[in-house]
């Protein structure tokens, strides 16, 4: 029961996540801010990765009842804020405070996982957690698209801060009191430097984003690699950690695998924050299908996770690794072929759609569970802990890095001007083209690296 309700803290997460973009569409054509579309995965993620790197403390503090608890008020309250806002400025800060609630809880679960199993069920734990985003794809779309076509869409945030409330409360009865809980919490000091770093690196591609100017875009981009760059430095100085050793060394086991898993979310993160509202612009499709459509590649993921977690023997777990890169550039080339061209939205148009996104989500999900396994794996055991909180950091990061330069992409392509059909199109076209690089360099790096 506890390892449940560890996994229903992923699904909280994960049902909002898809709640969020099914619903954006309608969103935006009542208050407006289609120039700030991809924001709302960006400042979401973000605020992510703060609690996520927070959640060690908070369980130190309040013990595993008190931080779950407060994980969720912290959740509602921000859904709370979304269902109220009258601008899109207002709903931005709301995802904020849902993002901060949301990292709680997601870290919350894989920190927990090494101390609730036994190593040998480590992968079947991670496929599990990974699992819970198959329920997600199942409620968030349905959720969102109900409430969007009937112009409800603040009842979809308000249904979300109900859920988080009962969850709050289921969590408080089964899960241990804190003096159980002994040598689970980290007693390090938050990496603060780091994490302003890593979260301002990821709004310069934002604040780039927000424009279609070229000029705007670059210096978004350099002023991020710059932030990159510095904090490769202070990590690698400081005696406060954010992420294991040997996590910035060229060719190391841990970098590769964090390079992987960061390339694999990217490609993932490129469909699942636009593919909404492409397909209900030049597919014809009511929120509620678009919802689903796009929610096929967290089906996918989840497929790939249950069937890849109990393959045990190294050549077939090597394969199911590269497997995801793989399929993940296949499914890219079938959305680069077949979303920019506008239909009726048939299923003969369709069907190759959906294949194409499930194929990409069956890649990552496929591979995830022994990725997940090796990181925790690949560290000397004093920094399990740290690698443990890493998987949160890393797979946040690349996610909502993700997202700020698909919106990039998105309104240079065309997405703001031309706008309408037209630009739209356009702007599919230059987003899954530029994200074709992803799983491309993520075949590389698992061919040639030691993943």
């Amino acid at each position: 029961m506890r390892a449940l309700v560890l996994a229903g803290g992923v699904v909280l997460h994960a049902v909002n996540v898809y709640i969020a973009t099914t619903i954006l569409p309608t969103v935006v054509q009542d208050i407006g801010g289609l120039g700030l579309y991809a924001w709302n995965t960006t400042l979401f993620v973000v605020a992510s990765i703060l609690g996520s790197a927070l959640s060690p403390k908070l369980l130190e503090v309040t013990g595993p009842k008190g931080s779950y608890g407060l994980a969720a008020f912290i959740f509602a309250v921000g859904a709370v804020i979304c269902a109220a806002a009258p601008s899109m400025s207002i709903l931005l800060f709301g995802r904020f405070v849902q993002g901060i609630g949301g990292g709680f809880l997601f870290a919350l679960a894989y920190a927990m996982i090494r101390i609730v199993f036994d190593e040998p069920l480590w992968p079947r734990a991670m496929a599990l957690v990974s699992a819970m985003w198959g329920v997600a794809t199942l409620l968030g779309p349905a959720v969102g698209g109900v409430f969007a076509q009937w112009g409800m869409w603040r009842a979809a945030f308000w249904s979300v801060a109900l859920i988080a409330i009962v969850f709050a409360v289921l969590a408080s009865g089964v899960l241990p009191k804190r003096e159980r809980q002994t040598g689970v919490a980290a007693k390090g000091a938050i990496p603060l430097v780091q994490l302003t770093l890593l979260t301002l690196s990821v709004l310069a591609i934002s604040a780039g984003s927000a424009s279609s100017e070229l000029i705007q875009n670059v210096l978004g981009l350099v002023l991020a690699l710059v932030l990159a760059v510095v904090l490769i430095a202070v990590e690698r100085r400081s005696h406060n950690k954010l992420l294991p050793s040997g996590a910035f060394q060229f060719r190391s086991a841990i970098a590769a695998l964090y390079a992987l898993m960061s390339l694999l979310v990217l490609t993932v993160t490129s469909g699942e924050v636009f593919a909404p509202l492409f397909l209900q612009v030049l597919h014809q499709q009511s929120p509620l299908i678009a919802g689903y459509l796009a929610a096929l590649m967290g089906a996918g993921w989840t497929v790939g996770a249950i069937i890849s977690s109990g393959l045990l023997s190294d050549s077939a777990i090597k394969r199911a690794i590269l497997a995801g890169p793989v399929l993940g550039l296949l499914g890219m080339v079938g959305l680069v072929i077949l979303v920019p061209t506008s239909s009726s939205g048939l299923w003969f148009d369709l069907v190759p759609i959906c294949l194409a996104l499930a194929m990409i989500g069956l890649g990552v999900g496929l591979a995830w569970p022994h990725l997940l396994t090796r990181v925790l794996k690949s560290v000397v055991p004093e920094e399990q802990e740290l690698a443990g909180a890493s998987i949160t950091t890393i797979q946040l990061f690349a996610t909502a890095a993700g997202a700020a330069l698909a919106g990039m992409i998105a309104n240079a392509g065309g997405l703001i001007d031309p706008g309408g059909v037209e630009g739209t199109s356009r702007a599919a076209y230059y987003l899954f083209g530029c994200f074709l690089l992803a799983p491309l360099v993520g075949i590389i790096v698992a061919r040639n690296c030691r993943v």
